[in-house]
């Protein structure tokens, strides 16, 4: 029976000198594969509003949608920890809330939920989450859902002050209990800095190899999202031609009377169809 991936064995991954591989995923076949292939982490992002959903903005997502995917994520995974991201507003009105909707996505299966961003509000919450049982994989540099604050898609921390300031967040979620830490969209020096001064692994997207993980929306690595690509995704594979190339080749045999064939059907002796 393979040994289960819990927070503390990503912590220790980190004291060991060891890269922590995530990937998101949003259904069961895809968490299966991924836990399969080796990922130590299986995030199950608000992404899934973009690359999943169709939607524009990781805002659109709701808690109800949120804890389908994770349910049907946490059933195809065996080995890796399972994160739920909390979406745009499920954490935001009050402790009260933040806690029941973090103890909902739990209850879903995940083992660990996200949370974006660091003011005395989400300190408060991850203390409070933690002091509850609920593990915290914290988030800073850029914050998707709070992306009309931000003024757009931009890299953060790009002068000393910035960085100085992130790290300072990054020392207050891990006093107040954070686990980890993903880092976004933020120069590879601060990704560096930020990572040698914590105690807690980083997780980086966009920040650099000195990160202590990496992580990457399946979707975009795969080749299967392609309405945009950002600058740090790389391609192992072409799933959206593979797909294209597939259905057409369905498409033309449906058409051409070649598919069913012989061996695709099933026949009854006991069938007679004269009249």
């Amino acid at each position: 029976m393979l040994k289960k991936t819990t927070i503390k064995t990503i912590q220790k991954m980190k004291a060991n000198g060891e890269k922590i591989a995530v990937l998101t995923a949003y259904d069961y076949s895809t968490a299966k594969y991924i836990d399969e292939a080796g990922a130590d982490v299986v995030l199950v992002g608000d992404s899934l509003a973009n690359v999943a959903l169709g939607y524009n903005s990781t805002q659109s997502v709701g808690m109800a949608e949120m804890l389908i995917f994770t349910g049907a994520v946490a059933r195809g995974v065996n080995r890796a920890l399972v994160v739920g991201d909390m979406p745009f507003m499920s954490y935001n009105i009050s402790i009260e809330d933040g806690i029941k909707n973090a103890g909902d996505m739990l209850k879903a299966g995940a083992n660990a939920v996200k949370i974006e961003g660091c003011n005395d509000y989400i300190l408060s919450l991850v203390k409070r989450l933690t002091e509850s049982g609920i593990p915290v994989l914290a988030h800073l540099g850029f914050t998707p859902q709070s992306i009309n604050t931000l003024g757009g898609y931009s890299v953060q921390g790009k002068d000393t002050e910035a960085a100085k300031t992130m790290l300072e967040q990054a020392e207050k979620l891990e006093q107040a209990g954070a686990f980890a830490l993903v880092l976004e969209m933020v120069p590879e020096e601060v990704g560096k800095y930020i990572t040698e001064n914590i105690r807690i692994p980083t997780i980086g997207i966009g920040a650099g190899k000195y990160c202590t993980g990496q992580v990457m929306v399946s979707d975009d690595m795969l080749g299967k999202f392609s309405d945009y690509q950002p600058k740090f995704v790389r391609r192992y594979a072409d799933i959206k031609n593979i797909i294209l190339d597939s259905v057409k080749q369905y498409c033309l045999d449906v058409k051409n009377g070649d598919y069913p064939k012989e061996n695709e059907v099933f026949h009854s002796e006991q069938i007679t169809t004269q009249r």
